[in-house]
């Protein structure tokens, strides 16, 4: 049976800004003081797993180890099919160290153009896993499915979003109400998962 989550204090061990927004936005209805792994001053971790469950597992475990709290950690990427499903695990360090984003988008853009191929099928995938300080954890995965576009479009999101349009709708993710895209995203779908495996004990918020 999956471990519920009846702690006070959850850690997110992310530094990405976009990422901690939305997860926060997830967890809004809980009655839980979120902090972040940058709030902690706890390092990032090298990403040396080979799959996004394993990565995901691996920050969490390291803040939870770190903090003396349950740690929530999210590891995502954008897989481009033509591309083999790169940038895939490595969708971050295509950004660099300056998170430049416009230039791994340029890049997905330069591969594709290079690579003769019309196929624009693309998705997101995105592992979330809670780790607890005695090593339990409980892990996700969420994949949603899609199409490039070029050129990116919209900068209301963060990431690879403007260039990814999902199936059966007219907007990337970078125009989508923020809203909306909580509702239907990879890490949405991961996290309707992990609500129902670790969150039925935990309290709301009034």
């Amino acid at each position: 049976m999956a471990r519920q989550l009846t702690e006070k204090t959850l850690v997110l061990a992310s530094h990405n800004s976009g990422k901690l927004r939305e997860i926060k936005a997830l967890l809004a209805p809980f009655a839980i003081t979120v902090i972040s792994a940058g709030d902690l001053g706890l390092p990032e971790p090298d990403e040396t797993e080979t799959t996004y469950k394993g990565n995901a597992q691996l920050k969490a475990r390291a803040a939870a180890i770190a903090s003396g709290h349950p740690a929530l950690s999210d590891d995502s990427g954008f897989e481009m099919l033509a591309l083999d499903k790169d940038p895939g695990l490595y969708s971050a360090r295509w950004a660099g160290p300056d998170k430049n984003f416009m230039a791994a988008m340029e890049r997905v853009h330069q591969e594709f153009t290079e690579s003769g191929s019309d196929d624009r099928r693309c998705r997101f995938v995105c592992a979330l896993s809670i780790v607890w300080p005695d090593g339990h954890d409980e892990t996700v995965e969420g994949i949603i499915d899609g199409d490039f576009i070029w050129p990116p479009r919209g900068d209301r999101g963060f990431g690879y979003d403007p260039i990814f349009r999902l199936n059966g709708t007219d907007l990337t993710f970078g125009e989508a109400d923020p809203e909306w895209k909580h509702s239907v995203s990879h890490r949405a779908l991961a996290f309707a998962q992990l609500l129902e495996r670790c969150f039925q004990e935990t309290p709301k918020a009034t």
